[in-house]
């Protein structure tokens, strides 16, 4: 029986998607612009372990062009990249559809960059949630507006609230002065009267430190979102009694369903950790399936090019360690949700074609074309899962 590990590098994109347009997201490339940011610095991205998988190939096949820094190499697995058909660029929308599920309804959005919220909702909250008051209300990068905003928070116990270009309500407190377990629970209340709104997710951004010089965010994010419209790949292997292991964000994405465990874990290497724990624990018939989420959170959205660079460089240093765990009849795919090109205006994600990089004892290596869904990763995983098949998607043939 096969095992597929899935790893998600959030945010990783190979090139801007045909409909890139519509999102102001036309020439955005997050792989070919840090390979090319790189090559001008005079110091090529190192990617030996991607690049036999097929990542330089599968950005020429999104783009027509091979990114910056690229060696001819024997490859040894199967490349393709995947547009996405969902309304929306955001999280919940990419890992959705990448199990079989796109988004076709349009999302609520929070679009005023300052009075974002409605006066009714703030109204709401602030009475069920028994708060004297509200910080921010606006359109803001969560780490600057910590940095702007985070004394007077102290200050005042008032809760910090903001949103972005996603369909986003995040609400930022003080781990200790306010409280995880308070922050949690206004969250949940948040996330139950915004059911009006169809607001995909709210975030809860825990902090530490003193003052705008100390301040940082805590491991203990949290995301509340609403269920997938349909059941995804995770609940049919869950119903055949398969097992679904979700690390990271992975299970807060699907709001628990379909998901038989959860591992909660941070930062690349502690992310990889419990990945290979599970591959080593995982029995057959399982979906071991892992966010790596700093990619897009301290890279992406910070627009920090070099970070991004070194972390991908990192990451593949990984992969011999993880191919090493594989059995013989596991697959592992590389992937992303959707792009967050770090030399791009603004702080949001970007629209794009997404890596599938697929390899195995029983993958034949070569190229698998230019996807039309995300879903046809959902669909070869119920081939490879003998599951009844989704509604959307091809089949990759391995």
């Amino acid at each position: 029986m096969s095992r597929a590990i899935v790893v998600v590098l959030d945010s990783f994109g190979i090139g801007c998607a045909p409909d890139a347009e519509k999102f102001g997201d036309a020439g955005a490339d997050t792989f070919g612009h840090i390979a090319e940011y790189r090559q001008k610095q005079g110091k090529p991205l190192h990617l030996p372990n991607l690049t036999r998988l097929g990542l330089f190939e599968a950005h020429k096949e999104a783009t027509g062009f091979y990114a910056r820094g690229h060696k001819p190499s024997a490859l040894s697995g199967a490349y393709a990249c995947a547009a996405e058909i969902s309304s929306g660029k955001d999280t919940p929308s990419g890992h959705w559809e990448l199990m079989g599920v796109p988004v076709h309804f349009e999302w609520g959005y929070f679009e005023d960059k300052e009075n974002s919220f409605p006066a009714e909702l703030l109204a709401q909250i602030t009475e069920a949630c028994e708060l004297q008051g509200i910080l921010g209300n606006c359109n803001a990068s969560g780490t600057e507006i910590i940095k702007q905003l985070g004394e007077q928070h102290i200050r005042t116990g008032w809760p910090i609230f903001y949103t972005s270009a996603d369909s986003v309500f995040q609400i930022a407190a003080h781990e200790e002065h306010f409280g995880l377990k308070r922050l949690y629970q206004v969250c949940e209340k948040v996330r139950e009267l915004l059911e009006p709104y169809n607001i995909g997710r709210v975030i809860a951004r825990p902090f530490v430190g003193e003052n705008a010089d100390t301040f940082e965010r805590t491991e203990n994010r949290k995301d509340y979102s609403v269920l997938p419209p349909k059941p995804t790949v995770l609940d049919k292997l869950q119903e055949k009694g398969g097992e679904v292991i979700a690390i990271g964000k992975i299970a807060d994405i699907f709001a628990g369903q379909g998901v038989t465990q959860s591992i909660k874990a941070s930062g690349l290497e502690g992310l990889l950790t419990a990945t290979l724990n599970a591959m080593e624990t995982g029995p057959d018939n399982s979906l071991i399936f892992t966010n790596l989420v700093d990619f897009d959170t301290l890279y992406g959205h910070r627009r920090n090019i070099e970070g991004y660079a070194s972390e991908l460089e990192a990451f593949d240093k990984w992969l011999p360690v993880i191919e090493s765990a594989m059995k013989p009849e596991d697959i592992l795919v590389l992937t992303a949700d959707h792009g967050c090109d770090p030399t791009w205006e603004g702080t949001d994600h970007t629209r794009e074609y997404i890596p599938l990089l697929l390899s195995g004892h029983h993958v034949a290596a070569g190229n698998r074309g230019k996807r039309q869904s995300f879903a046809d990763l959902g669909q070869t995983l119920c081939h490879l899962f003998d599951l009844p098949p989704m509604e959307e998607g091809q089949a990759i043939k391995l």
